[in-house]
């Protein structure tokens, strides 16, 4: 179980926190368990507390209207997530839902012990803004992968980013499709063009990669 004494080394960018904003924090802050699988956070609901993450992986991810889901980002350990501060500080609802991938472990800070630390403190607001701003980055890259990349070399640098160290991938099409924002039939044609290929071979709810070096050189080519 976390302690006050040691949650906060999790977090590098709390290191130099003064004094007083560190005894609000582990005054103020609540730790919490999420189980594998569940909703931390969903469309048109408030946010009422900074979430930062220290162990596990939260997958951010939003549906449009016609249907279509694409995951935008993951939280990780020593991670803020930088969708709950925009709403914190917007007073908005979320706009896309959290899944906990793992069994999560987090700290809670209450709205407005966040407002008075932003205040407070000009480290913790460099250490929220630097998290948000390197975020905003990524998420222009998503754009711009999904508006602009061949989805042949999307997937490719996808199946190379979710491999577990035996080649095996235990993703579904469909959750696949998620990944990056297109259709399963999308995705399903163009991993059957792969295993024609004798790049891999597909099995329900997983893959496992045969030849590596072309999947590698496919995920390098430039844009086109």
């Amino acid at each position: 179980m976390l302690t006050f004494s040691n949650w906060r080394a999790t977090f590098p960018g709390l290191s130099g926190i003064s004094n007083q904003a560190a005894e609000l924090l582990d005054r103020k802050a609540r730790s919490v368990r999420i189980p594998e699988g569940s909703v931390v956070f969903g469309p048109g609901s408030p946010a009422r507390h900074l979430l930062l993450l220290v162990s596990g992986s939260v997958r951010v991810q939003q549906l449009s209207e016609t249907g279509r889901e694409i995951v935008l980002y993951r939280v990780q350990s020593g991670e803020s997530c930088v969708l709950t501060t925009d709403c914190l500080l917007a007073f908005e609802d979320y706009s896309a839902e959290g899944i906990a991938e793992t069994d999560v472990e987090a700290m809670l800070i209450p709205r407005h012990d966040f407002d008075t630390l932003i205040s407070l403190s000009k480290e913790f607001r460099a250490f929220i803004f630097d998290a948000y701003s390197k975020r905003i980055a990524d998420l222009f890259v998503v754009i711009e992968e999904v508006a602009f990349k061949r989805l042949d070399i999307r997937l490719a640098q996808k199946i190379l980013e979710l491999l577990d160290a035996h080649g095996i991938l235990q993703l579904t099409h469909q959750q696949l499709a998620v990944e990056l924002g297109t259709a399963r039939e999308v995705v399903s044609r163009q991993l059957k063009e792969f295993e024609r290929r004798g790049w891999l071979r597909l099995s329900r709810g997983a893959l496992a990669v045969t030849e590596m070096d072309p999947i590698r050189h496919l995920a390098e080519a430039p844009l086109s």
